[in-house]
């Protein structure tokens, strides 16, 4: 096998003649890999073993001009044409291929044939591996081949003709390289070559023309039937470029990347809630999954407050960013609204707060939000929304109903009112907030995502966690997902039997005048004597009724109702009236007559509150925890 006999021309092409006939033309376009060196040639027993030196026992004998045999004067006269006088050194046309692949920093190796036997191997490779005898296969004498999982490529390469390239492969000497296979095809003059090679005597150059005529023929025949020849007259050229430094530069990188989302997925579970608030009157589920380990964490969270008297804030909410960033903005946006929220505001004024916040904390980051009340004298939930996705409510019967409208644009965009909108909760149904990442995909409009989960809504059973999960798989959000998704799960049960019996609710109309409060005195014995409190339990219940009837007589104004509710936690105590006043505590002089109602209340109740109604006036009330059975 002859090095200087390969021509790397892609498969199917016509060979040019290797001289030319005008001097003045275009060289050809042959690509010789190279003339070998004049000097002494090895033995014709010697295999040889490929060297930083070059190629030994493998090249024919070299003329006294330095040129192969086979190779006209002509040609070595013309590599000389047009170089400028005086330049030190050869001229490029001048080098050998061979001295050229020598010379370069990556990695080369030649071999030819079904087993991939060694042909070369230039300086860089021995270099880096070690000498490789010529003629041996390549997974026997390579072993670094099969390290880069490359000899089922070479046969690839081998076959289709067609180079490839493998990038950032790494070796067991912990360097990587990045390599490309490229076919190459032997011309007939080889075969000539290696018969002079191997025929001793006088009539070795009577034989070698012989078989170069017939390698030609061979060659020419070949090209007339469109073949490619038989594989032994093919061969690959491995180029392998050490990209170490490269790949150590990006594992750093990616290795940053992990530890800034693992530092980011720390602070976003930090900020959620650690235990989700259980209101007596709904059964509530969340869950938080990070996107997948290539994608950074956004700002998804959720929220459940009890507001007192029954009522329940829950919230969601998404900062269109990633990374701590997006976390700590989300940190803020969750402490502001559990702040509004104890206010007792309407959804639509605890948005419009968030929204002057959102701007001040970071003008560059937006992010959506639902906000939404649930009333359990109401049976309903009135909701605000910024840019958010709809509340999807299901039925008892499965009956899917979207919370649509009102809807403003994200928090910190400003210039828009806000205002809040209603949607039906009624026993039996479950309420489901969402993110987008659960239903948006690159590959369909986040309709078809919505739609999708009213689907998968529709027909999933079982306790909030349960409804949660099958959601998740339903659309299916794994640990690999592009974005993180968070979703809370409401469900207001439908209570029958024994559980039915501790809840109960009762309420009286108060006219006004002296009577009222007598009246309500005995409104609330009757009936917390009926619900069988404890004695000392139902004189402080009907303590606190006076006090409030009292207080909404003083400074309220008609009309006024006062109400009672049982859950199987506590009694709510509550009296509402048509002025917009909030009572304050306030701490009264040992003269006073008056000023000491709501101190009593505060002091007696387990807590006690006061807000706004949406169609006007207040409502003022107390809670009272029952004791728990062990």
């Amino acid at each position: 096998m002859n090095f200087t006999r390969w021509s790397a021309r892609l498969p199917g092409t016509q060979r040019r003649a290797a001289a030319r006939d005008d001097r003045s033309s275009v060289p050809p376009a042959r690509a010789e890999y190279g003339h070998p060196e004049s000097g002494p040639r090895p033995p014709d027993d010697d295999p040889g073993m490929v060297t930083p030196d070059g190629l030994s026992g493998v090249l024919p004998d070299s003329g006294q001009d330095g040129t192969c045999d086979g190779v006209g004067d002509e040609t070595r006269d013309d590599a000389h044409d047009g170089r400028p006088a005086g330049t030190g050194g050869p001229a490029l046309e001048d080098l050998s291929a061979r001295d050229l692949l020598g010379r370069l920093p990556a990695l080369v190796a030649l071999v030819h044939g079904p087993d991939h036997r060694i042909e070369y191997v230039n300086d860089a490779y021995v270099a880096a591996f070690g000498p490789r005898p010529i003629g041996a296969t390549a997974a026997e004498a390579m072993p670094e081949l099969a390290e880069l999982s490359l000899l089922p490529l070479m046969d690839q390469v081998l076959r289709s003709g067609t180079p490839r390239t493998v990038k950032s492969r790494k070796v067991r000497n912990g360097n990587s390289y990045t390599v490309t296979c490229t076919p190459v095809h032997r011309d007939g003059d080889a075969e000539a070559a290696d018969d002079e090679s191997r025929t001793p005597g006088r009539n070795r150059r009577k034989d070698k023309d012989r078989g170069t005529n017939r390698g030609r023929a061979g060659s020419r025949s070949r090209n007339e039937n469109g073949s490619a020849g038989d594989d032994a007259g093919r061969g690959v050229l491995v180029y392998a470029a050490d990209v170490t430094d490269h790949a150590e530069a990006a594992e750093r990188l990616r290795a940053s990347e992990r530890r800034h989302r693992e530092t980011a997925v720390t602070l976003q579970r930090s900020l959620l809630p650690q235990e989700l608030e259980q209101p007596d009157d709904l059964r509530i589920a969340a869950t938080y999954q990070p996107g997948g380990t290539d994608a950074a964490v956004g700002g998804d969270w959720y929220d459940v407050i009890t507001l007192g008297a029954g009522r329940t804030a829950l919230v969601i909410g998404d900062v269109m960013g990633r990374g701590v960033r997006a976390a700590a903005v989300m940190g803020q946006l969750r402490t502001a609204v559990r702040a509004y929220a104890r206010l007792d505001l309407p959804p639509h004024e605890v948005l419009q707060l968030l929204d002057g916040l959102a701007a001040e904390i970071d003008a560059s980051q937006i992010a959506t939000c639902a906000y939404a009340v649930h009333d359990p004298n109401e049976g309903r939930l009135v909701y605000a929304s910024a840019g958010h996705l709809p509340i999807l409510v299901c039925h008892e019967d499965g009956t899917l109903h979207r919370a649509e409208d009102p809807t403003g644009p994200p928090l910190g965009t400003g210039g828009w009112i806000h205002t809040s909108g209603t949607i039906e909760l009624p026993p039996g149904s479950t309420a489901v907030f969402y993110t987008d990442g659960l239903v948006e995909r690159r590959s369909e409009d986040i309709d078809e995502g919505v739609a999708a989960l009213e689907r998968a809504l529709s027909g999933a059973k079982g306790s909030p966690q349960v409804v949660c999960d099958r959601l998740i798989r339903s659309l299916g959000v794994t640990a690999e997902h592009d974005d993180d998704v968070a979703v809370l799960v409401v469900q207001h049960p439908a209570r029958t039997g024994a559980d039915a019996e501790l809840f109960h609710n009762a309420s009286l109309d108060l006219l006004g005048g002296i009577e009222a409060a007598p009246r309500a005195r005995a409104f609330a014995t009757g009936v917390l004597t009926s619900w069988r409190f404890p004695v000392e339990l139902r004189d402080l219940g009907v303590l606190a009724a006076g006090e409030l009837v009292a207080n909404s007589l003083k400074h309220g104004t008609p009309p006024m109702r006062l109400g009672l509710r049982r859950t199987d936690r506590r009694l709510i105590i509550e009296v509402t009236d048509g002025d917009d006043h909030l009572p304050r505590r306030r701490r009264a002089d040992p003269a006073d007559e008056s000023g000491r109602g709501i101190s009593i209340v505060a002091t007696i109740a387990t807590s006690w509150g006061c807000r706004r109604r949406p169609g006007g006036g207040k409502a003022v009330w107390c809670e009272f925890a029952l004791p728990q059975e062990r």
